[in-house]
């Protein structure tokens, strides 16, 4: 090989150059970047969905607010003035009749203090079959009865919210629930009289509870609704996924 044909040979081996690594670097820190940017979003988009609206309100204040018991089990929570219904389905041991309370519990009483609406808790038991005991969904439903029964609003709104609270709700296929000498202090602690305790702890609404669980899968049925949490308004389905459905109530 002459030394034309070496200088040739040799000039045409392929010799990285600076710029193509410091292109690489730069595109592969745009895409981390990029990563990172959807992931943040991701984040920040699931937290406002899941942040309490009208956080720091609590649970109902109003002392006029009154809770009933129908005879189909329907616990109502409002002040009789109140010309717009909610229709909550809802089963104790449910993780996204949870995330609901939690999001728009407090949304929810400040409207029932307000005598903007009346909240009806059709509370099912179907998830029985998820809590260790196999009946804690009916013990729930039984000792909300009992505390709602006594017509004390602010003590079954706040009885309910803890219900369904992080530090108390049972998990789905967990290894304990709570007790129903749990269930009674939580709702001492919610202001719930000697007479509600009594109530609770010596189970005499369990099957009645078992019954109007029953009743309300088929007014859940009847209504259209596919699961818990269901919410109508005036009779309507409501998409609680919009998340001004508590506001737009008026």
């Amino acid at each position: 090989m002459n030394a034309v044909n070496a200088k040739n040979s040799g000039s045409s081996k392929y010799t990285p150059q600076k710029s193509s690594s410091a292109s690489t670097y730069v595109l592969g820190g745009l895409a981390l970047l990029v990563i990172a940017a959807v992931v943040i979003g991701g984040v920040l988009w699931q937290n406002s969905r899941t942040a309490p609206r009208a956080d720091g309100y609590g649970a109902v204040q109003n002392p006029d607010v009154v809770a009933a018991v129908d005879a189909d089990g329907v616990i109502s929570l409002g002040l009789p003035s109140a010309t717009k219904t909610v229709d909550i389905f809802e089963d104790a041991m449910c993780p996204y009749c949870a995330e609901l309370e939690q999001v728009h519990g407090q949304e929810l009483a400040q409207k029932i203090d307000e005598g903007a609406i009346t909240v009806r808790y059709h509370m099912l038991d179907f998830l029985n079959r998820l809590s260790p005991s196999g009946t804690y969904s009916t013990r729930a439903v039984a000792a909300s009865q009992c505390v709602a029964a006594t017509g004390d609003g602010p003590a079954f709104s706040e009885f309910h919210a803890a219900l369904f609270s992080a530090d108390f709700k049972p998990e789905e296929n967990g290894s304990t629930d709570r007790t129903v000498a749990e269930l009674a202090d939580r709702a001492r602690e919610a202001g719930a009289s000697d007479e509600a305790i009594s109530c609770i702890t010596d189970g005499s609404r369990v099957d009645a509870a078992a019954q109007s669980a029953a009743t309300g899968s088929q007014a859940l049925a009847a209504a259209g609704g596919r699961g818990t949490p269901t919410v109508l308004v005036d009779g309507a389905v409501v998409d609680t996924q919009d998340q001004d459905w508590v506001a737009n109530l008026g």
